[in-house]
C-alpha cells in the first residue's frame, strides 16, 4: 500500500492547485481524479487579484496573465444608456484587473506545474470508494483510502490526511459525514461564447434590462462570454437561439446562434458545508461551498482555501506531527467558512440585481446604482467584487 504525506481527492483546478503547493514545499502528495482526461470546461473564467497573488507564489501567474484578457473596468448599462462603471485599478498593485481565462486553460497550466514538481502525483481515472480513518489523536495514525482505477483494479493509499476537492457531488464529504445547508434560488441562466462584435473590448459589461440581465465578458481569441438570465417561459427551446435573441433584444448587439459554442445552462443555489474539517479529513472548493456563479467568486474561493491551507499542512509534516495544529486548523476553518458565507451573500445580491423588474422598481434600482457608481463607494464595490476583502487575500 502506497503511503504519502497527503491525498487530495479531486484533480480539478482547486485540487491541483493545493497539490502543487504541497509538492513545491517538498511533500509527497497524491491526487485522485475520477475523470480519465481533463474536461475542456470554460464555465469559470475570472481570476481575481488574490488568486493571482497565490499563483505568483506557485510561479504560474505570469503565464495565466499572458494568455488572459485583463479586465480593468466593469460597466453597468440600463435600457437608456450607461449607469456607471467600476475600475479595478485600486484592488491590487501587482494585479489591478480581473484575468479572464477559460477554466480548462487555467487547469492545464496548474497541471503542468504539478507535473514539473511531482511527475507521478496526479492519478487520472481513479474513483474514491472508501475511507477508513484512525482517530486524529492516535500517534502515527492515517487515513486508508480505497479506490478503483479506470480498468476496475483496486487502488489503495494511506496518508495522515485526506483533502476533498471533488466538487459538489464528490464522495469525500459524505464519507466524512459532513452535512450541508442548502438553499435553492429561483434564477436560471443560459451561457455561451461567440465571436465578439460588441465593441466592448476588454471591458466587462452588465446590461440590466427589464426582461433580465445580460452579462458579457471578453475572452482570449477575440471571443466573448454571454450570460443571459431567462424566465420560466423562456427555458424551453434551442438554448443557442434563446441566447442570441436575448442578447440582441436587450443589448442591441447581434449574436449568431450558430456561432455560440459552447452553450450551457445553470441554476443557482447556496450550498455550504457545516464543517470543513472532520478528523483526518478536510474539504476545500466546491466540496465545501457552492455559491451563485454570478460575480465569478466560486472557483477563486477554492483557490484561496488551498492557499491558506497549504502552509498549515506543510508545517505539520515538517514537524512530524502527522496532523496540523488544532488551533491553526480551527482558525482556517472559521475564516474560510466566513469567507464562503460573505461570498454567497455577495453573489446573491449580484443575482438579485439582475432579475427582471419594471416600472418604479426598475427606476429606483437604476437610480441607486447610478448614485453608488458615481460615488467614492465605487472603489469599495470593486474591492468586494474582486475579493480583496476575503480572509485569505494577501493582495499586493
Amino acid at each position: 500500500m502506497t503511503r504519502v504525506d497527503a491525498l487530495v481527492v479531486g484533480g480539478g483546478p482547486v485540487g491541483i492547485h493545493l497539490a502543487a503547493l504541497l509538492a513545491q514545499a517538498g511533500l509527497d502528495v497524491r491526487v485522485w481524479e475520477a475523470r480519465p482526461t481533463p474536461a475542456l470546461l470554460s464555465r469559470a473564467i475570472g481570476i481575481h487579484a488574490p488568486a493571482l497573488d497565490a499563483f505568483d507564489r506557485l510561479g504560474v501567474a505570469g503565464e495565466m496573465v499572458a494568455e488572459a484578457v485583463l479586465v480593468r473596468t466593469g460597466i453597468a448599462v440600463g435600457p437608456h444608456g450607461e449607469l456607471g462603471r467600476v475600475s479595478f485599478a485600486g484592488v491590487s498593485t501587482a494585479h489591478p484587473y480581473v484575468a479572464a481565462l477559460p477554466q480548462w486553460r487555467t487547469e492545464a497550466i496548474l497541471a503542468r506545474r504539478l507535473a514539473a514538481l511531482a511527475p507521478d502525483a496526479l492519478d487520472r481515472g481513479v474513483t474514491l470508494t472508501g475511507l477508513d480513518a484512525d482517530p486524529v489523536d492516535l500517534p502515527g495514525g492515517v487515513v486508508r483510502a480505497t479506490g478503483q482505477d479506470a480498468d476496475g483494479a483496486a487502488v489503495e493509499v494511506t496518508a495522515p490526511l485526506v483533502i476533498g476537492a471533488d466538487g459538489t457531488r464528490g464522495a469525500v464529504r459524505g464519507l466524512l459525514g459532513i452535512g450541508v445547508d442548502e438553499r435553492p434560488l429561483p434564477d436560471r441562466f443560459l451561457m455561451g461564447d461567440a465571436p465578439d462584435r460588441t465593441g466592448g473590448g476588454a471591458d466587462a459589461v452588465i446590461t440590466l434590462h427589464p426582461d433580465g440581465v445580460v452579462e458579457s465578458f471578453p475572452l482570449p481569441g477575440g471571443r466573448r462570454r454571454f450570460v443571459v438570465g431567462v424566465r420560466a417561459g423562456e427555458r424551453d427551446g434551442d438554448p443557442a437561439a434563446l441566447i442570441a435573441r436575448a442578447v440582441a433584444a436587450r443589448t442591441g448587439h447581434p449574436v449568431s446562434a450558430a456561432e455560440l459554442d459552447p452553450v450551457s445552462g445553470f441554476g443557482v443555489r447556496r450550498r455550504l458545508a457545516r464543517r470543513m474539517v472532520a478528523g483526518r479529513g478536510l474539504l476545500i472548493g466546491d466540496a465545501a461551498h457552492e455559491i451563485s456563479p454570478i460575480g465569478g467568486q466560486g472557483m477563486n474561493l477554492g483557490w484561496l482555501d488551498a492557499d491558506a491551507l497549504a502552509p498549515i499542512l506543510v508545517d505539520a509534516v515538517r514537524a512530524r506531527r502527522g496532523v496540523p495544529d488544532p488551533a491553526r486548523l480551527a482558525r482556517w476553518e472559521r475564516d474560510r467558512l466566513a469567507s464562503a458565507r460573505r461570498a454567497a451573500v455577495q453573489s446573491e445580491i449580484n443575482t438579485a440585481l439582475g432579475r427582471p423588474v419594471r416600472g418604479l422598481t426598475r427606476l429606483v434600482r437604476d437610480a441607486g446604482l447610478r448614485a453608488v457608481l458615481a460615488s467614492p463607494a465605487a472603489a469599495g464595490l470593486a474591492s468586494v467584487y474582486a475579493m480583496g476583502r476575503d480572509a485569505g487575500a494577501r493582495v499586493r
